[in-house]
């Protein structure tokens, strides 16, 4: 059977091009080289019988906020989200913590007297959060609120730390923002790593970052049940090597990095050494644990977090971030925890729980960083060793095997340089299209980039909607 379009990966961004196509009322065929769909969108049982992992993606922050995502009838097709309290906690020590509510008003009254500042920073993008997230989840064009942006932009490229060291004065406002703005995987002294903690922040405030009850996988699987409720095809377990083994079709569609194009087709001597020069970013060191109990938080507040970021302050996170950049391995790293079963209780056997910490390492490092990552655990919860019953650990070689699009360990795609922020892969007036007729890139290496919102897909497909229509 023909197909108008094929679409290459079920990661949420092929899910969703395809989306588009079918709503537009072309066939439409997705091929997945795995056995599962989903691509980082996935959730397996990795450790104990009854414990449910979700093997990257876990906070659903960019879905809630994804002008697509959210007018999708995804809870029909059996996705529920679950919101934590919090959604974020920044742990010091001491017994300390900075927790980021759902209100900005109850942040900024626990910021003491930072608070003010917090209020004035974050309040208005959260007024103007729809209009703002349309814009940043799109390429560069003509932006639908090009005022609200534009003030956005002013504070957005500055670093991390002089944003952070400008507005705020006291150690746990500042270590709060150092949380969110280390998501960029680059050094917090570079520019444009304040749009992470700007982003990030204002999405906590204006939708929360739930995840999915029961896995990481029901997002994809409700994606996938919705595609084929419009007619969509998928088939699993059928890898593509080149182009020219897919029948004809009007359109095909990659959810592929640029270094796996240039496996799959021969495009022109320049595109292809643009392509070869595309920047990865560092990679993930990862731990799933299968506990006996939630972690022991010298800090109540982080008990009420999804969230949890560990690194103590500004500077270390700071640090740890430069590390990895100049290819070694903090000692004391910026860790990532999320513990979801606190509210989803169907990720574990009763009385159970599941989590799962990662911290950044150098693209393609194969450093055991399990010591490192307990002992930040360790640090701000003091008995969470005692609580493991079991662990799995993924270097990033083991991330890449998972989903090949993780390259060296790369869970966005590319780095989040400023150069690479819009023109990626390239610079071109249509990111999306490739110099071979009829094929594009969707993957997260496209604006906006990484997370999963599915707007690479979205703003792909219609890209080669326009070169249908005109076919037609």
């Amino acid at each position: 059977m023909s197909h108008d379009a094929i679409v290459i990966g079920s990661g949420p961004n092929g899910l969703c091009a395809a989306i588009v196509l079918a709503r537009a009322g072309h066939s439409v065929l997705v091929r997945e080289g795995a056995t599962t769909i989903g691509g980082s969108c996935r959730s397996e049982a990795l450790t104990l019988p009854g414990f449910v992992h979700d093997t990257c993606a876990t906070v659903q922050a960019l879905a809630v906020a994804s002008p697509l995502m959210r007018t999708l009838p995804l809870a029909e097709h059996g996705l529920e989200l679950v919101h934590p309290p919090a959604p974020c906690a920044q742990p010091l020590d001491g017994g300390r913590a900075a927790v980021l509510e759902r209100s900005v008003d109850a942040t900024a009254d626990s910021l003491g007297a930072d608070g003010p500042a917090y209020r004035a920073l974050l309040g208005p993008l959260v007024d103007h959060w729809d209009e703002l997230a349309g814009d940043l989840l799109a390429p560069l064009g003509v932006p639908a609120s090009p005022i609200k942006l534009a003030r956005f932009g002013l504070r957005a490229i500055r670093s991390a730390r002089a944003l952070a060291e400008s507005h705020f004065a006291g150690e746990p406002a500042r270590a709060l923002f150092a949380g969110m703005a280390a998501h960029s995987i680059l050094p917090l002294e570079w520019l444009g790593t304040a749009a992470f903690g700007l982003v990030l922040a204002a999405s906590a405030h204006a939708g929360g970052w739930p995840f999915a009850r029961g896995g990481s996988q029901k997002l994809s699987n409700a994606l996938a049940s919705y595609l084929r409720s419009l007619g969509g095809e998928i088939v699993t377990g059928a890898p593509v090597e080149t182009l020219e083994e897919l029948p004809p079709a009007k359109a095909i569609l990659c959810d592929l990095t640029p270094w796996q194009m240039l496996e799959l087709a021969e495009f022109p001597p320049r595109y292809r050494r643009r392509l070869r020069g595309f920047r990865y970013g560092p990679g993930v060191f990862k731990v799933d644990w299968a506990l006996d109990g939630p972690a022991p938080w010298a800090n109540a507040g982080c008990a009420r977090a999804g969230t949890v970021h560990l690194g103590g302050t500004f500077d270390e996170l700071a640090e740890s971030e430069r590390a990895c950049w100049r290819g070694e391995h903090a000692r004391r790293p910026y860790v990532l925890y999320v513990q979801q079963t606190p509210w989803d209780e169907t990720r574990a056997p009763a009385g159970k729980h599941t989590a799962w910490a990662y911290c950044h390492v150098p693209n393609g490092s194969t450093v055991d960083m399990t010591d490192a990552i307990e002992d930040q655990v360790e640090r701000f919860a003091p008995g969470f060793r005692d609580r493991v019953l079991a662990r799995h650990v993924m270097n990033t070689d083991a991330m890449q095997r998972h989903n090949p699009n993780l390259v060296g360990g790369d869970v966005t795609g590319g780095a989040n340089l400023l150069s690479q922020l819009f023109a990626r892969p390239v610079s071109m007036l249509n990111p999306y299209a490739t110099p071979v007729k009829g094929v594009y890139m969707c993957s997260a290496s496209t604006p906006p980039g990484g997370g999963v919102h599915g707007m690479c897909g979205y703003w792909a497909a219609k890209a080669a909607l326009r070169r249908m229509g005109k076919q037609r």
